[in-house]
C-alpha cells in the first residue's frame, strides 16, 4: 500500500505531467523576468505578467483553465455557461482574469495614468492633437495588413499594438481576441520598453540635421480653468461622437480631473499610489496567465511580434513626417522631432525627442513640446480603440 501511494506521488508531480510547450514557455518566463529584474525593461508590469505566465505553466498547479474561457463563455459552444460556472470551476489566475475580460483592470489603470498626466502642453499647443493623431496611422495600416493572415477582429487587436499604449492594447484585445491576449500584451509592453531603441533611428532617418536643431518658442501659461474644464469636455465629446471609447477616456479623464481641481487630493493620491499599484499585479498576472504553452508557441506569435514593431515603427514614423508635412504651410516651424512622441509611451517617447534634439544642438529643449503629441496619443489610442472596437466589436 506505502508502495503505491509512493507511486502515487511521483505520478502526480508536476515534472511527470510537464509538456513540451510547458517546458518551453517556463524557459521564456525565466527569460522575461530577466529582462524586467536585470534590464528593467517595463519591470513594473513586465515582472507580474512574466510570473503569471510562470504560474500558468506550472503543471497540475490548477490555477489558470484555458477551456473556461474558450467553452464556457462561448455562445456558440454546447458548453456555454455563465461566469457562475467558471467561479465554481476556477482556480486563482482565473478569478483575476475575470477583471481582464471586464475590461475592468484597463479603465482603473486609465484613471491612475490620467491622475499622473499633465495635459498643459496640449493645452497650450493645439498643433499637438494632429501629431498625436497622425502617429496611430500605425494602427490603421497594420490592421489593414493583418488583415491578409488574421481575421479582422485579430488584426485590429494587432493594429492597436501600434500605439504603444498596453492598457489600451489589453483593453482592446479582451474584447476583439482574448486568445491573442498574452502574446500581445507581451508585444506591447517590450516595445514601449524599447523605445529609446527603436525610435532614434526613425527620427534620424526621416529628419535633416537642420531640422533637427529647430527650436520651437515656449509654450505660454495654461490656467487652472483650462486644465479643469479640458478633461469634462474632451469626456463629452469623445464618449457623444464614439461610445465604445467612452470606459478608457472616462478613466484617464476623471483621474486627470482629480488631479487638476485641488479639491479630492487624497482621491489623486490614490489613484496615483494605491489603485494603480494594486491593479497592475491584478493586470500583470492575469494577463501572464493567458500565455499557455498552446496558444502562444505558434506561427500567429511570431507574426504578431513582427507585425507589432512595424505597427510601432511606423506610428512614430507618422507622427514625424506629418510635422515636416505641416512646416510647409506654417510659419512657427515644428521640431520634427517631437512627432514620434505622438505614440502613447508617456513620458518615454517625449524624452527620446528630446535627446535627440539635443544630439543635434546641446541648447535646444523640446522636452515640454514633445509632451504635448506625447499626451496627445493616450487620447489618440484610446479614440483608435473606440473606433476599432464600433467597426468590429
Amino acid at each position: 500500500m506505502d508502495g503505491i501511494n509512493i507511486l502515487e506521488f511521483f505520478l502526480n508531480m508536476g515534472f511527470m505531467n510537464m509538456t513540451w510547450q510547458q517546458g518551453v514557455m517556463l524557459l521564456v518566463s525565466f527569460f522575461l523576468l530577466f529582462l524586467a529584474i536585470k534590464k528593467q525593461y517595463e519591470p513594473l508590469l513586465l515582472l507580474p505578467i512574466a510570473f503569471g505566465m510562470l504560474l500558468t505553466n506550472l503543471p497540475m498547479a490548477g490555477m489558470f483553465h484555458e477551456e473556461l474561457w474558450t467553452e464556457f463563455l462561448n455562445p456558440d459552444s454546447p458548453m456555454y455557461h455563465s461566469y457562475g460556472a467558471i467561479l465554481k470551476h476556477a482556480g486563482l489566475l482565473d478569478i483575476m482574469y475575470i477583471g481582464v475580460k471586464a475590461g475592468l483592470y484597463p479603465c482603473l489603470i486609465f484613471i491612475g495614468v490620467g491622475a499622473m498626466t499633465d495635459f498643459g502642453p496640449l493645452i497650450a499647443n493645439p498643433k499637438s492633437f494632429i501629431l498625436g493623431a497622425a502617429a496611430q496611422v500605425g494602427i490603421f495600416i497594420t490592421f489593414l495588413c493583418a488583415n491578409i493572415w488574421f481575421t479582422p477582429a485579430e488584426a485590429g487587436s494587432i493594429g492597436i499594438i501600434g500605439g504603444a499604449d498596453g492598457p489600451t492594447s489589453i483593453f482592446l484585445t479582451s474584447k476583439l481576441a482574448p486568445h491573442l491576449l498574452g502574446p500581445i500584451a507581451i508585444a506591447a509592453y517590450s516595445y514601449m520598453a524599447l523605445v529609446p531603441v527603436i525610435q532614434p533611428p526613425i527620427m534620424r532617418l526621416l529628419t535633416t540635421e537642420k531640422e533637427r536643431k529647430i527650436k520651437m518658442k515656449q509654450l505660454r501659461q495654461v490656467s487652472k480653468t483650462e486644465k479643469i474644464v479640458f478633461p469634462i469636455i474632451i469626456t463629452a465629446v469623445v464618449a457623444l461622437v464614439l461610445p465604445d471609447a467612452a470606459p478608457l477616456i472616462g478613466c484617464l479623464m476623471l483621474g486627470n480631473l482629480m488631479k487638476e481641481c485641488g479639491v479630492v487630493d487624497r482621491l489623486s493620491k490614490t489613484a496615483q499610489n494605491e489603485l494603480m499599484n494594486i491593479v497592475v499585479i491584478f493586470l500583470g498576472l492575469s494577463v501572464g496567465a493567458t500565455a499557455t504553452g498552446t496558444t502562444f508557441l505558434s506561427v500567429k506569435t511570431l507574426l504578431i511580434l513582427a507585425m507589432g514593431i512595424i505597427a510601432f515603427a511606423l506610428g512614430s514614423a507618422g507622427g514625424v513626417l506629418l510635422a515636416k508635412l505641416m512646416n510647409l504651410f506654417s510659419k512657427e516651424k515644428i521640431n520634427p522631432l517631437i512627432g514620434s512622441a505622438g505614440v502613447s509611451a508617456v513620458p518615454m517617447a517625449a524624452r527620446v525627442s528630446q535627446a535627440e534634439g539635443q544630439k543635434a544642438d546641446p541648447s535646444n529643449f523640446l522636452l515640454m513640446h514633445a509632451m504635448g503629441p506625447n499626451v496627445a496619443g493616450v487620447i489618440g489610442s484610446a479614440v483608435a480603440a473606440g473606433i476599432l472596437l464600433t467597426m468590429l466589436g
